[in-house]
């Protein structure tokens, strides 16, 4: 069904750390067009100017632009004061044109470091930077080569991909509270959609800059001070933000659709644990998860017959006292992301093929398109088979896990 661009923000606000108000009616999509915008608008009292392209626009003049540095604006018609077009086509910036646009952008003390497909943008040690960049790299290999086994098809991205990473915990706080408010006191990184970067700080310890350069002398010892059991969580943590970034750069979703929460998250947790101590990174890509395992056992105490049905149909199902979507709300949040892992892994071992197949048909749904619950259930059936008998075999399954 057509739905606002409100809505689709709202789909999207657990990955968009970002409160928007908007009201827009039926919308048109815009993957076609190619020519370059450029857009006035007003925000916070002031003028903003972003070339680009519009992605999504609405009947009555709301548009979704990207910019060319692959940021999204959502813009109501009376924050648009000027709107143009021209012949130039459309292009990302290339890592020299972002590069410089990230250093203007970012506070004084910056710097950057190029891989093959980031710009990891610091002032923490170079070091640990360039360990980081290492990371995502064989993340990001790790990552497509399942999936092209798998024959999933999967396309490079089409812009780089960044990583902002400061010093320490509190210029972080400094930054990501802008977005995140109170709850990037309790958050180690994330990846917003809106702007397509991952934002995180240096996890070693190090108070700054200076220190790092003189505690942390190479990658070896990075990895050393990061293998240790209590900074494991940590690492998947980033770890789970950069597959979301790999995932919505690289074909298999895409930002603004209407893909299901658990299959987001579910994917994410698949690949977030890293093998630090192989030079890959990854030796067994979809292992057990062993705290999420934990936390899903502890779940099925009380857990509702009709848990896996909502978790497939609707990403803002309430439960039990909870004000807060599954997904979101405090008392919940931990059920809902063990069991969209245990749906996720029983799915690839058992049920590889179909699930491959699922992933292409999401993978082609169009932004600004909404499923109701009764036909995420139908598309999920229509892959996976009857959901009765598929709670029940993945109940059995999931016990059998060791």
């Amino acid at each position: 069904m057509s739905c606002s661009i409100q809505q689709v923000v709202q789909w999207i606000r657990p990955y968009w750390p970002i409160t928007l108000s908007l009201a827009i009616s039926t919308l048109f999509l815009c993957e076609a067009c190619v020519a370059l915008d450029h857009v006035a608008f007003e925000r916070d009292g002031g003028m903003v100017h972003v070339n680009g392209k519009i992605i999504v626009e609405a009947a009555d003049g709301g548009i979704i632009l990207q910019d060319r540095q692959g940021s999204i604006w959502p813009l109501q018609p009376d924050q648009i004061k000027k709107r143009t077009s021209d012949d130039i086509p459309y292009r990302p910036m290339d890592q020299k044109e972002l590069a410089q646009a990230l250093l203007k952008e970012l506070p004084e003390g910056f710097q950057i470091h190029k891989t093959h497909h980031y710009l990891i943008c610091y002032n923490t040690s170079k070091p640990y930077a360039e360990w980081c960049g290492a990371l995502f790299e064989r993340l990001l290999r790790a990552y497509t080569n399942y999936w092209k086994k798998r024959k999933l098809p999967l396309s490079d991205p089409k812009m780089p991909l960044v990583a902002l990473i400061f010093a320490d915990k509190t210029s972080y706080k400094r930054y990501a509270g802008q977005s995140l408010g109170d709850a990037a006191n309790s958050i180690v990184g994330y990846y917003n959609l809106q702007t397509n970067r991952i934002v995180m700080y240096d996890l070693t310890g190090a108070q700054d800059p200076e220190q790092a350069q003189h505690r942390i002398r190479n990658r070896a010892e990075i990895n050393r001070v990061l293998s240790k059991p209590q900074a494991g969580r940590l690492i998947a943590t980033v770890i789970h933000e950069a597959t979301h970034q790999i995932a919505f750069n690289c074909g298999v979703q895409k930002r603004l659709a209407d893909t299901p929460l658990w299959l987001n998250e579910g994917m994410a947790m698949y690949f977030e644990t890293p093998d630090l101590r192989s030079s890959t990174g990854w030796r067994g890509m979809g292992s057990v998860n062993r705290e999420r395992l934990f936390q899903f056992g502890s779940y099925c105490k009380a857990r509702p017959a009709d848990s896996l049905r909502t978790l497939i149909s609707d990403d803002q199902r309430i439960r039990g006292k909870s004000t807060d979507p599954r997904f979101q709300g405090t008392e919940s949040i931990l059920e809902a992301y063990s069991e969209a892992w245990c749906l996720t892994y029983y799915l690839l071992k058992h049920k590889e093929k179909a699930f491959v197949e699922y992933l292409i048909f999401l993978s082609q749904k169009q932004p600004g398109q909404r499923d109701t619950p009764e036909q995420r259930i139908r598309e999920f059936e229509r892959f996976f088979g009857n959901l009765d008998a598929i709670e029940k075999d993945f109940m059995r399954q999931t016990t059998r896990i060791r």
